[in-house]
């Protein structure tokens, strides 16, 4: 039988995180450091030593292919050590042409001193180093890269995740304020218009009509139950969104602008000390929910 919920839940991913490692390079130990921070989008510094320049297009590509959005730096720099560093040879041709020179010069000149082979040494060509295997050297960068992005989606997920409780513990306290305002609307209505009765009677010496037309028009210009449906719909569709997870930063800032837009009509529309109250702390907790969601991928 088909299951009828077939949702992928992935993990809310937080922009801020770090991660390094050390990965074994042929010509010596590569050091790879990632730093990465809230941003609108992915913006990429990539800063990296001057031998291993070439790699940089690779590098780039990777990042931009595993990281959504981000301020990321990347840092790479080689370490050479003892076990990779490159090994020092002679250069057979260039050796057999100064022998022949050398003895070609002794016949000329035979009570001249022998030459220090630490001269010869120094000559340029003499020596020479293995010579690096580029293809080898890419696929070890993108090894070690690979295992860093991975580190720093893991440190991302985890603060995600913290990022995530502290948006259901406002969006509780957004709950609470809901009900708290909700049962106090019938009462402090009732009471604001048998004062606005009396001061309408007063100042207009209405008829009963009149001031019933009066009334009407007052309790439709700060009647909230739309207001409070549709915050209770954008907390309905807050929880769906922070269960499905994924890339889900923009959706939760759009919402927090729409529900900030709600607190602040529920504000003006406010006939008791109570609502307003409420109101302000709906932005409170909007506003610290915002805050946290600068920082989700």
């Amino acid at each position: 039988m088909t299951s009828k919920n077939n949702t992928n839940h992935q993990p809310i991913l937080s922009m801020t995180g770090f991660a390094n490692s050390e990965t074994r390079f042929p010509a010596g130990l590569l050091l790879i450091e990632l730093r990465a921070v809230n941003h609108r989008y992915l913006e990429l510094n990539v800063k990296i030593e001057d031998s291993l320049r070439q790699f940089e297009p690779l590098v780039r590509e990777q990042l931009q292919t595993r990281l959504g959005r981000g301020k990321v730096e990347c840092r790479l720099s080689l370490k050479s050590d003892s076990a990779s560093s490159s090994k020092l040879a002679l250069n057979p041709t260039m050796v057999a042409q100064i022998a022949q020179t050398l003895k070609d010069l002794n016949q000329h000149f035979p009570q001249a001193q022998p030459v220090n082979l630490v001269d010869i040494f120094k000559l340029p060509g003499v020596l020479q180093t293995e010579a690096v295997d580029t293809e080898a050297m890419a696929e070890s960068l993108q090894q070690g890269l690979s295992q860093t992005i991975d580190e720093l989606i893991a440190a991302r997920q985890r603060e995600g995740e913290k990022l995530k409780q502290v948006l259901l513990d406002r969006l509780q306290g957004v709950r609470e304020q809901i009900s708290i305002v909700k049962p106090l609307l019938p009462q402090a209505i009732q009471q604001y218009q048998e004062k606005l009765t009396a001061k309408l009677r007063e100042a207009m010496q209405a008829d009963d009509d009149r001031v019933r037309q009066e009334i009407v028009l007052y309790v439709q210009r700060t009647d909230v139950d739309e207001e409070l449906a549709r915050l209770n719909s954008h907390i309905t569709e807050m929880d769906r969104i922070l269960s499905v997870g994924g890339a889900v930063g923009k959706k939760l800032d759009f919402l927090m602008q729409e529900m900030n837009r709600e607190a602040n009509t529920l504000g003006s529309k406010s006939v008791a000390i109570e609502t307003t109250q409420v109101s302000m702390q709906l932005k409170v907790l909007i506003e610290q929910m915002r805050e946290q969601i600068q920082n989700i991928e």
